[in-house]
């Protein structure tokens, strides 16, 4: 009878062990032992004008991965001008997973190859004007005359912060641009008698602390800050990516192709303007706009940030952008040491 209580007890035990082992053994490394999926949170720095599409873009990937990788995934997006985007990792030395910009030339020029070895070029855009029924002149402004509109008194209009975002020094080196393309001291009227950003010839200088003479222009760190300045009547105009203002159902004008930063074809003619920033100390040559992604090499959860980016890549990422108006790179263009979870993704280059 002792011997078969003893029997009994270790196949008691042995039938514990066994469950344990099939419980474990039924997670496939994704869920715990209750069953619950696994949860990892992405950190993306980004520029301010990605936040529409990327909010959609995530919801997607959520599904996406609690369907076919077993994980919950939360995203914690901070979205800013793109210079401070950067600055973060090089300066602040904050962590991120991806960081995703409007200018791509500023991932070769500060986060590689300390941050990053890799960089990917996705998407396209162009600056326009925008505007509402409320503001001054709505009825009269058009691609011919708008300097004319935001020159008159009363009228105010704004940019972002050319030392913290793309879209602010792409919306200087318009101005500059312009003053190329009609021969009038548009540069000179707009900016320089409003602002302590100056001109040396073509060559554009904003300081690290950008002042402003006049209360005609008003400057935000990035640019979606001015959407809603713009939409309570605060300001009338604005200077804005395009994607942007359909995104948020805006009123605008397009500008001429030699000064819209929206062309390849006027590359040249863009590379005659280039505006020094005081923040950095670094100088940008005008060049059409080009959107850049990269996933940080102490990206804390890099193998899921390096899944998520071949979606962002991918047909979804491409649909969801588009949808929003923003044109995507058809392959997307990767420079570096590519990852191959991207691979088929893109077209490599250098």
């Amino acid at each position: 009878m002792r011997k078969m209580g003893f029997l009994l007890i270790g196949i008691l035990l042995l039938s514990v062990f066994a469950s344990g082992c099939i419980g474990s053994s039924s997670t496939g490394g994704t869920t715990s032992q209750s069953g619950a999926l696994k949860e990892e949170t992405l950190v993306i720095f980004h520029a301010g004008s990605l936040s529409v599409p990327l909010q959609q873009l995530e919801a997607e990937f959520t599904k996406y991965a609690e369907e076919n990788l077993g994980i919950k995934v939360k995203f914690q997006d901070e979205a800013s001008g793109s210079v401070m985007a950067v600055r973060k990792v090089t300066d602040l030395h904050k962590q991120a997973d991806i960081v995703a910009v409007a200018d791509y030339t500023l991932i070769p020029q500060m986060l590689v190859p300390n941050f990053t070895d890799f960089y990917v070029l996705f998407a396209t855009n162009q600056i326009v004007i925008a505007f509402t029924n409320k503001s001054r002149y709505a009825d009269e402004i058009n691609s011919t005359n708008w300097y004319e509109i935001l020159a008159k008194p009363g009228v105010r209009f704004g940019f972002s912060n050319p030392n913290d975002d793309p879209c602010g020094y792409r919306s200087v080196m318009v101005m500059k641009l312009a003053d190329l393309y009609y021969g009038k001291p548009i540069f000179e009227t707009l900016v320089e008698k409003n602002t302590n950003i100056y001109a040396n010839g073509t060559h554009v200088y904003a300081p690290k602390e950008i002042q402003l003479k006049t209360d005609k222009v008003v400057i935000r760190p990035k640019e979606t800050d001015l959407v809603g300045l713009v939409e309570s009547g605060a300001i009338d105009y604005f200077f804005i990516y395009k994607s942007v203002a359909e995104q948020h159902h805006l009123r605008y004008i397009t500008l001429p192709k030699e000064i819209n930063l929206g062309d390849f074809r006027m590359a040249d003619y863009y590379g005659k303007v280039e505006i020094t920033l005081g923040s950095t100390g670094k100088t940008i040559k005008a060049k059409p706009i080009v959107y850049g992604v990269t996933v940080l090499k102490n990206a804390p959860h890099r193998q899921l940030a390096l899944e998520f980016l071949k979606f962002w890549l991918g047909k979804t990422g491409r649909d969801v952008f588009e949808k929003n108006y923003q044109d995507f790179l058809n392959p997307p263009i990767a420079f570096g040491k590519v990852p191959d979870e991207i691979r088929d993704e893109v077209k490599v280059e250098g």
